[in-house]
């Protein structure tokens, strides 16, 4: 909010938050120590009640979903977390070559993908292609 309105509010590197920090804390409804700390001035800041309350139905929603996505990228050694691809019908994998097209530009992709439907080049406006010397390696 500082950076937003051009307001300096640390010193030291940005390690040192001083009073113009402290205006801006209490006004999103945080509160400090009376007296800075001395190396990090007023960095110490915590919710207070009435802001925890205001807050707290979208910090449970946070929670949740930071638990769900723990959930799913860290159980199951077995299954490997692929992501959004994987539930397209994307091949998610596999080995990429380089499709080029008649401008000169090229992007990576698995031929598979390719097969699907042609990928077109935002910059002639052609199609992308394996280059037969690639496609009969």
């Amino acid at each position: 909010m500082a950076a937003a309105r051009g307001i300096r509010d640390t010193s030291r590197a940005g390690r040192y938050h001083n009073r113009r920090f402290l205006a801006i804390a209490e006004e999103l409804g945080l509160e400090h120590a009376d007296e800075p700390h001395a190396s990090s001035g007023f960095s110490l800041v915590t919710l207070t009640p009435e802001t925890k309350k205001r807050y707290r139905p979208a910090m449970e929603r946070l929670s949740r979903a930071l638990k769900a996505h723990t959930v799913a990228t860290t159980a199951e050694t077995t299954r490997a977390f692929r992501g959004p691809a994987a539930r397209h019908g994307s091949s998610g994998g596999g080995v990429r070559v380089k499709a080029v097209c008649d401008c000169g530009r090229n992007v990576r992709v698995v031929p598979s993908v390719l097969a699907q439907a042609p990928i077109v080049c935002g910059g002639c406006g052609k199609p992308f292609r394996i280059p037969e010397t690639a496609a009969a390696a």
